[in-house]
């Protein structure tokens, strides 16, 4: 659960960015967060992900006040949440394995590990041919991806989307929300910010829209409706995206290890009851 009370931040010059926000997000719930430019959807995350702290109020994510936790505790506390920015943030001289794996490697993760959970989560994302690619050698929608994959890499109890779909076209933003709809399913917390009201009125779920740092709608489909009723929905947009069956990655498994890696290696062994939050031992 994250809560906010009475939230409200003002920064050094001036700029009040939120005033007196009071909502809570379940556990489990997927929420867009929507609002023009400047209307406090930045400072929100960054509120959520404690870059900022706020100027009155209290935040709570499940058992963590945020306004009280320790400095020493805030990276342990950001291990449970999987962010995906709008600019991908992808490292150039990486492969897209080694940058879903780089997210694990930061906490300890053991290699034996690593080479369990990446294939799937890459497997889950439409992406274990690419793994040996670099970000400039894929598309806008597959970098997306990528920054999708590393999110889910450390099993986030919470994924939070900053304009995941801002460089992509439609028919990719559709397949992108699509794919965290998926993730919500299992049990995930979403939150996606968005500026794109069109595609928001595709998917039924809940909406909070900010507006000059106030909360001026919060609610589901018929309050959506009437809050993006001016702009016209998305068109031509179809759901043909199929995650691939988790087995399909089992052959690159092997013959992606270094001559290093297979001398201390232990033989793979592929699990076959794997979920969306699955590859853990």
């Amino acid at each position: 659960m994250i809560k906010f009370e009475n939230v409200s931040k003002k920064y050094d010059n001036g700029t009040h960015a939120l005033k007196d926000i009071n909502l809570t997000i379940d556990k489990g719930e997927f929420v867009f967060v929507v609002g023009s430019s400047g209307a406090g959807k930045s400072t929100f995350l960054k509120l959520m992900m404690r870059e900022e702290v706020p100027s009155t109020g209290s935040i709570t994510v499940e058992d963590t006040d945020l306004t009280k936790i320790k400095k020493r505790d805030i990276p342990k506390f950001r291990r449970r949440l999987g962010i995906v920015f709008q600019d991908f943030r992808l490292i150039p001289n990486m492969t897209v394995f080694d940058n879903v794996a780089f997210a694990m490697r930061v906490i300890g993760t053991k290699e034996k590990k690593i080479r369990r959970r990446v294939p799937y989560v890459l497997s889950l994302m439409g992406l274990n041919e690419k793994a040996r690619n670099y970000p400039q050698e894929l598309s806008g929608g597959e970098q997306q991806r990528v920054a999708l994959a590393r999110a889910l890499a450390n099993n986030a109890e919470i994924i939070i989307a900053d304009e995941p779909t801002g460089n992509v076209d439609p028919q990719m933003s559709y397949e992108i929300v699509d794919l965290l709809m998926r993730l919500n399913e299992s049990g995930t917390t979403v939150i996606m910010v968005t500026h794109e009201h069109s595609l928001v009125r595709c998917f039924d779920k809940r909406v909070i829209i900010l507006d000059k740092g106030t909360v001026v709608s919060d609610g589901g489909a018929l309050i959506r409706e009437a809050a993006t009723s001016h702009i016209n929905a998305v068109s031509e947009v179809s759901n043909e995206y199929v995650v691939p069956p988790e087995e399909d990655y089992s052959a690159y498994t092997q013959s992606r290890q270094t001559p290093e890696s297979q001398e201390d290696s232990e033989p793979l062994e592929i699990q076959e009851d794997f979920s969306v939050a699955g590859g853990d031992e």
